[in-house]
């Protein structure tokens, strides 16, 4: 009885641990795939009005900067999940 029950406890982190490191992953996949939208959206504008470069770069620099913290935040979640 008391066998099962400490099986099932240890199957049940296994998947916890299993479901966090799946969790950072897409969380830094996100991330990627958002920084490299707004890189890619931030040289279509440069291209199509130069006069504007430094405001646009800015801004770009400002929402990578918000999508990688957000992305850091979420992959620490994973982490404190993943070792406690």
């Amino acid at each position: 009885m008391l066998l099962s029950v400490l099986l099932q406890a240890a199957a049940g982190a296994a998947i916890g641990k299993l479901g966090a490191a799946i969790g950072a992953g897409l969380a830094v996949i996100g991330a990627g795939l958002g920084i490299g939208k707004i890189g890619g959206s931030a040289m279509e504008a440069i291209a199509r009005q130069p006069e504007a470069s430094s405001d646009i770069r800015m801004n770009m620099i400002i929402a990578a900067a918000l999508i990688e913290g957000v992305a850091l935040l979420a992959v620490v979640v994973c982490l404190l999940v993943f070792f406690l």
